[in-house]
């Protein structure tokens, strides 16, 4: 059949055998999601005409960009989704309290699964691909649609594979990964991005999470892992039963084939203001004084991220002209943290603990930069003004480096310090 993983979900989820790079496809989609900011952003309001859910129970509505809400505008907005979910009988609806960065409750939750097809009302909706289905994000007018049919159309795309041998070294991680593709390789505006390889069995499954969510500054159409040995082992630990995995044909037509050695890699950061081609090793960087420091999001905000953080940070304290930001990905996470002592640690170390939210992220509250100052960040997105002023700066890297440089009070690569021991 000559198909990639994406190409064999749209052919499900459209009723044909195959599907071509080029075909033009009306699919069914499993799950259709939005967050609060389909509520509250100005001149986005067309979800007030809708009269009709063909399928309220594949929508799902949740809060996440600015809560608690920070202005009165959200919280017109939080309630107007409130409203709206009671109005259409969606049962899928996450408020504050309970409530997680959107791509994590797409996994946290369960919604993510294998040979899934979702659709989101942001853009880096394609975290979902790291749990093996097809997810992309989608403007206001088609999300309404969807919400309201069930359905879209998609333009199938040409497929790129990052084929993945040995294992990453110490100090390096998911992050880095993406950030190594996206500086060696740049934009892949209208194309598919898959993984495979050996090597893939060696990336747990938040570092998948971290690439494929990443993807989304690269425009990549969908970004998916396979499912292999640990993902499985991932879904039957959060409850899953019926697995249906989706793989690539042994023929497959991929536009380009990419060999990536992991263990030959280093820690990466993202220049500021902008992603494609912009990536360099850390120790191009090292020695740029830093005035914040960020950890979470969708990118990076999970256990295993957090941990990396308070490991690196037990018992010592950040530089005084640094200021720190750790946001979990969910309130579940944060909840894990508390009991297993991560937060103890990480405010004994000057850090500070956010609930679960995009908004620092997005740049709409929870640690906005002022004039001139320069932010090491986890978080997605780096473009200029993105985390306030705009003439301040923002550097992307993974959480190690983001701790080391934390505590230096300039840009740090890592791996001396954990292979000295200074750490």
């Amino acid at each position: 059949m000559k198909m990639t993983m994406s190409h064999k979900i749209l052919a499900k989820h459209a009723g044909l055998d195959q599907v071509l790079p080029g075909d033009i496809v009306t699919c069914q989609v499993d799950w259709s999601v939005v967050h609060d900011m389909f509520f509250n952003v100005d001149g986005q309001d067309i979800y007030k005409e809708i009269d009709h859910l063909d399928h309220p129970d594949k929508c799902i509505v949740l809060l996440d960009h600015a809560v608690p809400a920070p202005t009165t505008r959200d919280a017109i907005g939080a309630v107007y989704a409130r409203e709206f979910v009671k109005k259409h009988g969606i049962k899928n609806f996450i408020d504050v309290g309970d409530h997680a960065v959107i791509h994590q409750a797409m996994v946290e939750r369960g919604y993510a699964a294998p040979g899934r097809l979702i659709a989101g009302a942001d853009s880096h909706t394609c975290s979902a691909g790291a749990l093996n289905c097809a997810a992309r994000g989608f403007g206001p007018a088609d999300v309404t649609y969807l919400f309201c049919t069930g359905e879209t159309w998609f333009t199938v795309a040409p497929t790129i594979l990052y084929r993945l041998v040995g294992e990453l070294p110490p100090g390096v991680t998911g992050k880095d990964i993406f950030l190594y593709i996206a500086g060696k390789y740049g934009d892949a505006t209208g194309m598919n991005v898959e993984f495979g390889g050996p090597g893939v069995v060696n990336l747990t499954i938040p570092q998948r999470q971290s690439i494929s969510t990443m993807c989304a500054e690269i425009n990549a159409e969908f970004a998916i892992f396979p499912c292999d040995e640990r993902l499985v082992s991932f879904l039957k630990q959060r409850g899953d039963t019926d697995i249906t995995s989706v793989e690539p044909d042994d023929d497959a037509e991929y536009y380009d084939v990419r060999e990536i050695n992991l263990s030959e890699l280093t820690p990466y950061v993202a220049k500021p203001d902008f992603i494609p081609d912009n990536c360099v090793p850390v120790s191009e960087l090292e020695g740029i004084p830093i005035n914040q420091v960020v950890v979470g999001s969708c990118s990076n905000g999970r256990i295993e991220d957090l941990a990396v953080v308070a490991d690196l940070l037990k018992g010592k304290h950040i530089a005084e002209h640094v200021r720190f930001i750790v946001t979990p990905a969910s309130q579940r996470i944060y909840l894990q943290a508390v009991k297993n002592g991560i937060v103890e640690t990480l405010v004994e170390a000057g850090c500070v603990v956010t609930n679960a939210t995009c908004g620092c992220c997005y740049g709409g509250h929870m640690g906005l930069l002022g004039h001139g100052e320069r932010c090491l960040s986890t978080t997605t997105r780096n473009f200029k003004g993105r985390l306030g002023a705009a003439d301040s700066e923002v550097m992307l890297c993974s959480p190690a480096t983001a701790a080391v440089s934390a505590l230096t009070g300039v840009v740090t690569d890592c791996r001396k310090y954990i292979k000295e021991g200074r750490l």
